[in-house]
Formats: C-alpha cells, sequence, structure tokens
C-alpha cells in the first residue's frame, strides 16, 4: 500500500468510510476533499451485479454528459474520400487511414483521447484491436464512434460525450467533470450518467444491479454513495 501524502490523510478525516452518503453530500465532500493544486477530475466508480464474461450481461455505452467534462479531446479519425474531407471540417484533430494506422503500430503514437471511425475502415482499425483495446480507444457502434455521420460524432464527443464499459472486476470508472464545476455541475452530470448504466441493465442481469457507487477526485479519497439512492437525487 503506498504511503498516503498530509493532504490526503486530512481529507480523508472528513470521510465516514462506513456511511453510504446521499449523491449531493458525497459530491460535496469530494470537493472539500480536494487538495490539489490542479483543477481535479471527478469519476465514478461503479460496480455492477453483472458477470462481463457472458456477452450477455456486458454493458457498454456512451452518454452526453450535461455539461461536458471540462477536458479538451483530441479525436483521431479514420476515414477515406469525402468523409476525410467531413472530418476535417468538423474539427477531428487528426485523419488518416493507413498512414495513421502505421504511426500507431511503428512509433507506438496515441496523442489522442477518442478514435472515430467510418465503417468502410474497420479493416484497417480492426488491426490495432490489440493496441487500442487496452487503453479503452477502440471504435465501436454501441457507442457511437463506429459511423457514417463522421459531424454528429465529433460534435458529441467535443461537447463531453463519455464512454463507460465494464472492467474485469465488473466496474465501470467514468469522469463526470472537474472539481471546478461545482456541486450543482456535478450533480447534473452523475445523475445523467447512472440514469443511462440502469437503462443499459442486461436482460440477464439477476439480482441487486448497482451493487456500489463511490465517487472520488484524481487525488483525493472516494466517498461512497447508497446505490438505492444513486438515482434518485431529488
Amino acid at each position: 500500500m503506498p504511503k498516503r501524502g498530509k493532504g490526503y490523510r486530512e481529507a480523508a478525516k472528513l470521510i465516514d468510510r462506513q456511511t453510504l452518503y446521499e449523491p449531493l453530500d458525497a459530491l460535496g465532500l469530494v470537493l472539500k476533499s480536494a487538495r490539489a493544486k490542479f483543477d481535479e477530475t471527478v469519476e465514478v466508480h461503479v460496480r455492477l451485479g453483472v458477470d462481463g464474461r457472458h456477452a450477455d450481461q456486458q454493458v457498454r455505452g456512451a452518454i452526453v454528459l450535461p455539461h461536458g467534462t471540462g477536458k479538451s479531446v483530441r479525436v483521431l479519425v479514420f476515414a477515406k474520400g469525402p468523409k476525410e474531407t467531413e472530418a476535417r471540417e468538423a474539427g477531428a484533430d487528426y485523419v488518416g487511414g493507413d498512414d495513421m494506422a502505421q504511426r500507431i503500430q511503428s512509433e507506438g503514437w496515441f496523442d489522442f483521447d477518442a478514435v472515430v471511425a467510418t465503417p468502410d475502415m474497420m479493416g484497417v482499425v480492426g488491426k490495432l484491436g490489440k493496441l487500442l483495446g487496452p487503453k479503452g480507444l477502440m471504435p465501436n457502434p454501441k457507442s457511437g464512434t463506429v459511423t457514417n455521420d463522421i459531424t454528429r460524432a465529433l460534435e458529441d464527443i467535443k461537447a463531453g460525450k463519455v464512454e463507460y464499459r465494464l472492467d474485469k472486476s465488473n466496474i465501470i470508472h467514468t469522469p463526470i467533470g472537474k472539481v471546478s464545476f461545482g456541486e450543482e455541475k456535478l450533480a447534473d452530470n452523475f445523475g445523467a450518467l447512472l440514469e443511462a448504466i440502469v437503462k443499459a441493465k442486461p436482460a440477464a442481469a439477476k439480482g441487486q444491479y448497482l451493487k456500489s457507487v463511490t465517487v472520488a477526485s484524481t487525488m483525493g479519497p472516494g466517498v461512497r454513495i447508497n446505490p438505492i439512492r444513486a438515482t434518485s437525487q431529488n
């Protein structure tokens, strides 16, 4: 266990580890305990009562947060012909095909935060699965990143679209904004994300779906939220 700094230890004193807080109270504590000198990201960690090893229990999707993420996102688009032109005009940071794939493979280039591809480019992108997949960057039709509507995809991503997906421990980790957003905007984003995750509940999921919900800033301690209250803030 790494030794925690004084700031973290002081912040942790504000939080009762045994308490399951209301969402607004939890977010308030996250803001109070954020002591870093930079504008920390606030993340939500949701443990689900599913087994992601089964295809019919996978949970994955995307949502445009009401107030965005507070982060400027660099987008790489795999497209050709008119779609390449559309991508450039829509504000893509990088556009290409085999040249971009080669750069990722040979140079280990990853100066981007999201990847969009037209369906006809998936033959090229598919070869990058082992490189993009572990970083959560692989385009996917379910999250709207494999599409012919490049303009819409770019608008959504730049506006603060976040993807949510299970990790190997059946936990979803998703940013919902910055500490500077304040309680109200973070609560709006939190509510929108949890609503989307609940709507994405697989039919095969049995028992309690939301097992645990925790919020934390980049450098701060986690604050546990009552999962029963997570989707009813008001």
